[in-house]
């Protein structure tokens, strides 16, 4: 599984480990390879082992054991169980960001009580008395504001969020990632929410909540905001709350020219949008798109460049491959975002 999209939250944590130092994947179909070079061909000295069995019996020794896919209904899948238990049995606690709580499972809570570690269900709700409501609050905050949008599930949005964050960081600015799901928070940035687990009263309350924090407390340059499914995904359209909640300075839109049906839903032919149109509506919200990065999965490199170049000169911004070639392409945009906000 680590080489497809549902395995997701591992990459994630493999590319920007910052809460938790990685130390092994769990992964039957590659074990004995290093888990980065199955990534992207990047040697990251983490080896990759059948089973927590495996991990252990050659030496390994973990506090955590993450469960790092993101599954379709968000239901651990029954042969993972076999590894959990496996984990709870070595001492290790288990990181679940799962929809399915795993402390609810009478057999996985008794194993962790018995050797001493915990389950930590992430994505379980807090208590509406721990949430905020949207207050207009975020009018107030002066520091720039970017999402990076989709236009579909599983397409790279938190990668790029990650990449831009990271490379404006490199270059001398204080710039904080917003999270907005559960591997955001796994990766170690300290400002966000889990947005598919709040309430929907509470969905914009909590995202301003985030965004006026972090201004306040750490007053960085910049905010990337990480966003969430797209604004026309059929089984769970997201994106308006930034759009207009999170008062906006501009939008970088991921795209993926050879997808052509949402994720999931290829057998029932639901198409996703073309991207000219998907810019269109964003404006309609009275937000601008100021560049383009592209999810190239499917294309052979020239293919992409070709991509890349065409929607460059058709649309008129700025279009990054940031997986192949990084974000640099599109900071200077960004760049004078953050200058214009400070004159």
């Amino acid at each position: 599984m680590l080489d497809q999209n549902h395995a997701k939250t591992t990459h994630g944590l493999l590319r920007n480990p910052k809460r938790f130092m990685i130390q092994a994947v769990i992964d039957p179909k590659f074990g004995g390879k290093d888990a980065g070079e199955i990534l992207d061909g990047i040697n990251r000295n983490i080896p990759v082992y059948n089973s927590v069995q495996d991990f252990v019996n050659q030496g390994g020794k973990a506090e955590y054991c993450i469960i790092g896919v993101a599954t379709e209904g968000g239901f651990l899948p029954p042969p993972m169980k076999a590894d959990i238990i496996s984990a709870l049995k070595h001492n290790m606690s288990i990181i679940n960001g799962l929809h399915e709580f795993l402390n609810d499972d009478r057999e996985l809570k008794r194993l962790a009580d018995e050797n001493g570690v915990l389950i930590h269900d992430i994505r379980k709700p807090r208590p509406k008395s721990e949430l905020a409501f949207w207050t207009g609050e975020i009018f107030n905050v002066k520091q720039t504001k970017i999402a990076v949008l989709g236009m579909d599930c599983a397409m790279g949005k938190r990668t790029t969020a990650n990449m831009l964050a990271n490379e404006l960081i490199k270059r001398s600015y204080k710039a904080e990632m917003i999270f907005t799901g559960q591997t955001g928070w796994m990766e170690g940035w300290h400002y966000g929410f889990i947005l598919d687990t709040t309430t929907n009263d509470f969905v914009s309350g909590e995202l301003e909540h985030a965004i006026v924090s972090c201004a306040k407390e750490v007053s960085p340059d910049i905010m990337i905001i990480e966003g969430q499914s797209g604004l026309r995904n059929f089984s769970g359209p997201c994106g308006s709350e930034l759009l207009l909640s999170g008062d906006l300075d501009g939008v970088v839109l991921q795209y993926a020219p050879n997808r052509k049906y949402f994720i999931d839903f290829e057998s029932q032919g639901l198409e996703i949008p073309t991207l000219k149109s998907e810019m269109d509506l964003i404006g309609m919200y009275g937000k601008q798109v100021i560049a383009i990065t592209l999810y190239t999965e499917g294309l052979t490199p020239e293919e992409a460049r070709q991509w890349r170049q065409k929607y460059q000169d058709e649309l008129g911004v700025p279009v990054a491959l940031p997986l192949e070639e990084g974000v640099e392409r599109i900071l200077p945009v960004i760049e004078n975002l953050i200058k214009t906000k400070k004159t």
